[in-house]
């Protein structure tokens, strides 16, 4: 069952309060009519919709729990259920929220939760065994890129401390414990903040306490002063900002453009066993993340939408401007940053390409989480559920990249292209 409050949108993108002005029948007529809406606003044909329903490629599951964390990242799954695309491909998607990715792990491993909006470097923490108990898991899809950003304590902003470099030489003359948080010790804001730090000279492991915070408590650790500093996904470092107790040093689109960050998540088990509804659930997710990415109408409707209390519970003025890419530092820094957060880009969001898995153990071996070189392309074709992919893709008209691993620079001028990721991994001055 969705929550009870959960919002309900017409073909205009308008709110409805769920059990006042919706009574069950029209509740039914104004999802049938916001589906309609949603596949024509895309210039999709409706009549499409039983043709992966049907037969050999019935779904074997028709109602998905799916977890969430309260983030900006969330929407396409989000949207997939409230635009009804999950209906077009002859499933159901249950939201669940979540309050903590470590809940989001268990629940997975357990089968309390089919699939979920997960970070990336989670689920290739649980392969290893260094995130959890080892537990063979799969990739269906990205879901977005770019639109983290790693947040700086107001106080530090009031000695200098406002991008890398400063914070590093406040670091080396103002000696005492700083402590910075990230949400998962395997996944992507961890990654991120490590990076970023090292990048500038600091070692995350032996100059500063790191921590483990979930993503909607950041906000409130930083005004009682629990941290310095902290690296997590939207709407919560603009949050920081609005509500004046913390300043954006960088975003992490700046340290690597267009980077991998939330994926659709499952186990190993339930991608063999349920593929026909992993490639429903895939392809439903790609049209709501193209949906979004089709216009900034979308993306208002979108914001209005999961900004709900049943979603990310904030205000949609705290999630709509970075999502347009309209960005603020804190300092009276204002700038149009193209990179923001993307959930479709022509598919180029959505592919669960090989390199950018393997990137995220190159990490885990730097920072001495895994003690000895994996098989990283091995794993990374366990763990990518490509052809899965392949076939949603098609399904949905969606562009598949001609190769699976993709070549980036990060912020220090390294070059990351998946060929030889053991001398990559051990090519890093600062590490564990």
């Amino acid at each position: 069952m969705e929550p009870s409050n959960a919002l309900q949108l017409d073909p205009l993108g308008t709110e409805h309060a769920p059990n006042t002005l919706v009574d069950g029948k029209r509740r039914q007529l104004l999802q049938t009519a916001t589906l309609a809406a949603g596949v024509s606003m895309l210039g999709l044909s409706s009549t499409a919709t039983g043709a992966w329903a049907a037969g050999s490629d019935k779904p074997e599951k028709t109602e998905i729990k799916i977890g969430f964390i309260p983030l900006t990242d969330c929407a396409s799954v989000v949207m997939a259920s409230l635009l009804g695309f999950d209906k077009k491909y002859g499933i159901k998607i249950v939201l669940s929220k979540e309050a903590s990715w470590a809940g989001v792990r268990d629940k997975l491993a357990n089968g309390e939760l089919d699939a979920a909006h997960v970070l990336s470097g989670l689920i290739y923490g649980v392969q290893m065994g260094i995130g959890g108990q080892k537990k063979d898991m799969a990739i269906l899809m990205g879901l977005n890129n770019n639109g983290q950003a790693i947040t700086l304590s107001k106080k530090l902003a009031d000695k200098g401390a406002v991008d890398g470099p400063s914070l590093a030489k406040l670091m080396a003359s103002d000696k005492r414990e700083y402590t910075f948080a990230q949400t998962f010790p395997t996944g992507t804001h961890a990654m991120w903040l490590y990076y970023w730090l090292a990048a500038n000279g600091v070692n995350p492991l032996k100059d500063a306490k790191v921590i483990t915070v979930p993503p909607p408590q950041m906000v409130a650790n930083m005004r009682v002063g629990n941290m310095d500093g902290f690296c997590v996904g939207e709407p919560w470092g603009h949050r920081a900002i609005v509500d004046g107790v913390g300043i954006t040093a960088i975003t992490t689109q700046e340290i690597w453009k267009d980077h991998p960050e939330k994926v659709l998540g499952t186990t190993a088990e339930f991608a063999a066993k349920n593929p026909n509804t992993c490639r429903a659930l895939i392809a439903a997710v790609l049209e709501a993340g193209k949906w979004i990415d089709a216009s900034l109408a979308n993306k208002n409707k979108m914001a209005e939408a999961i900004a709900d209390k049943s979603y990310v519970n904030t205000s949609k003025d705290v999630i709509d401007q970075r999502i347009m890419g309209r960005y603020q530092n804190g300092l009276g820094k204002t700038w149009d940053d193209p990179n923001y957060m993307k959930f479709y880009n022509d598919g180029l969001v959505n592919f669960p390409y090989l390199s950018d898995g393997m990137w995220f153990m190159t990490q885990h071996r730097r920072w001495g989480l895994l003690k000895t070189d994996p098989d990283y392309l091995a794993v990374a074709k366990s763990v990518s559920q490509i052809a899965l992919y392949k076939d949603a893709a098609a399904m949905t008209g969606t562009p598949v990249p001609k190769d699976a691993l993709r070549t980036s620079k990060l912020m220090d001028g390294t070059v990351w292209d998946g060929k030889n990721p053991a001398a990559y991994a051990a090519s890093f001055k600062i590490h564990a």
